[in-house]
């Protein structure tokens, strides 16, 4: 989910829970909610704070994505790097990965998802770093095959930076090193904007909202 800051928290489509009509994000000081759509924790309600930019990942789009994603889910390695309320890393950790990095930037959000872990059954497979996730990511080790050597890399990245930053062109050379040479990368950002991912990551499978536009990747094996 989408944050404000240069780099650290989500955004999305429309949340489920109370939202404004012109900014997608609920009202200010009516913090709202959204909740784990399938898996073990299924039903889990997670907040969504009263944060500038803090858009979470609809119900709907959520649901559509995971249809798209259970296949390989199982056992996966899964980096959230713009975690916000956490949605979509819980999501996959509901669902069968193995475990998955929540990057989220602002100090509060990344407290209330440490605290949200600790009281799930297995939420010790999240391990939520509080960064800024271009920060973040230039310390991490590059994936093997990336360039010969390296730690095994992520599976499945999801990459929903704050819009108004821009930070897409920047993530992209960062974030690929990192990834396993058959990972998968899920991307959101506003309707109007183009998403054209650099070679060799092939479009898999796409959809919109009436304020996003998201997209699912696969590297090119």
């Amino acid at each position: 989910m989408s944050k404000r800051g240069r780099s650290g928290a989500r955004s999305a489509g429309r949340s489920d829970a109370a939202q404004s009509k012109a900014g997608g994000a609920p009202a200010r000081g009516q913090p709202g909610k959204v909740r784990i759509i399938g898996g073990r924790w299924r039903g889990t309600r997670l907040d969504v704070a009263d944060a500038p930019g803090l858009r979470p990942t609809s119900d709907r789009v959520r649901e559509t994505l995971f249809n798209w994603l259970q296949p390989m889910l199982s056992g996966a390695r899964v980096l959230d790097l713009f975690a916000g309320s956490g949605a979509l890393g819980l999501e996959a950790l509901s669902r069968g990965a193995a475990g998955a990095v929540l990057v989220e930037r602002d100090p509060a959000l990344a407290a209330q998802l440490r605290a949200l872990a600790a009281r799930l059954p297995g939420g010790e497979a999240a391990q939520v770093v509080q960064a800024d996730a271009l920060a973040w990511l230039a310390q991490q080790p590059v994936a093997a095959g990336a360039a010969g050597e390296g730690g095994a890399g992520f599976d499945l990245a999801f990459v929903d930076p704050p819009f108004a930053a821009g930070l897409w062109d920047a993530v992209w050379p960062a974030l690929s090193p990192r990834l396993a040479p058959a990972a998968w990368l899920y991307v959101e950002a506003p309707l109007a904007a183009s998403l054209a991912l650099p070679a060799p990551w092939l479009p898999h499978r796409e959809g919109a909202t009436r304020e996003v536009r998201y997209a699912l990747y696969r590297r090119a094996g």
